[in-house]
């Protein structure tokens, strides 16, 4: 089964879309959503915790109001990140995976979003604690009941995957990736997506570039001067060319809130950039040729 073909390759990214970043009205939820549509971007990222765990809300009711078919979207959420919150009381921030908690979290996730199943259902990080038979067991009743297509997990190694494989399939792995932190394309983490046929995610797929100064991204910056003409590209764009090179097929998950972002991230889809102008910029963010 093939599952990068449900998904659009730019994700939308819904962290921002809240009370962590843009504070964005229902009225301008439905402009982006619309917005991200009339892009090709037809899939959005959740997790139960953005917004202090009340952006799903905002987002369904946006979709509620926005009369879009649900047939037309895919929902991703995600679940098992526990902290002290005004929605939530917590003594210390954990992980729990335990089969009810699961299941009670997709249904809360289902009511939140306005929607009657989720395109796939990710275990948001690894927990020391994990019983795989506990979670196939949660995973079977939501698949069986239609409220989840796909389950998945976000942050996990090819060996805790393999772990939870022991009994029920991943079809997904959402993981941090790009230039600027790109380990998971070296410990066998996206080799393990194209083997096992996994949905390669990749989050803040941007990396540090414009958050922090360094001397590798002030390399980097140098050698973008000189493809950003080449290419006609804005830097973000190159930056999401050089991820979406990778053999994995991954599908960045666009953290942005602002409808121009979003757009030029999709047009990144379409630069195929050459494989030594790959390798430059690898070698500018590492200091040093490859062995």
């Amino acid at each position: 089964m093939n599952n990068t073909l449900k998904y659009s390759r730019i994700i939308a990214g819904t962290m921002t879309w809240g009370k962590w970043g843009k504070q964005h009205s229902t009225k301008a939820m439905i402009e982006l959503i619309n917005h991200c549509l009339e892009n090709n971007i037809t899939t959005f990222d959740h997790a139960d915790i953005y917004g202090d765990y009340t952006n799903e809300e905002q987002f369904g009711k946006a979709f509620a109001k926005s009369v879009i078919k649900r047939e037309n979207i895919q929902l991703i959420s995600k679940c098992g990140i526990q902290f002290d919150a005004e929605e939530r009381v917590n003594k210390v921030k954990h992980y729990d995976y335990n089969r009810d908690y699961i299941i009670w979290s997709v249904e809360r996730s289902l009511k939140m979003l306005r929607t009657e199943y989720l395109d796939l259902l990710l275990l948001h990080r690894p927990s020391p604690l994990m019983n795989p038979a506990e979670i196939a067991e949660a995973i079977r009743k939501l698949k069986k009941e239609g409220k989840i297509k796909q389950f998945g997990v976000s942050n996990f190694t090819p060996s805790q995957i393999k772990f939870i494989e022991k009994e029920t399939r991943v079809d997904a792995n959402q993981v941090e990736y790009s230039l600027s932190s790109n380990e998971v394309m070296n410990d066998g983490t996206l080799d393990d997506c194209i083997i096992h046929d996994r949905l390669a995610m990749s989050w803040s797929p941007l990396g540090n570039y414009f958050r922090e100064k360094s001397q590798s991204n002030k390399r980097i910056k140098d050698v973008l001067s000189v493809l950003t003409k080449k290419y006609n590209a804005t830097e973000d764009q190159l930056l999401l060319a050089w991820i979406l090179k990778h053999p994995s097929k991954i599908h960045p998950v666009v953290g942005t809130a602002t409808p121009k972002r979003l757009k030029m991230a999709m047009e990144a889809v379409n630069i195929e950039m050459e494989l030594q102008d790959w390798f430059i910029l690898l070698e500018a963010n590492e200091g040093h040729e490859v062995a």
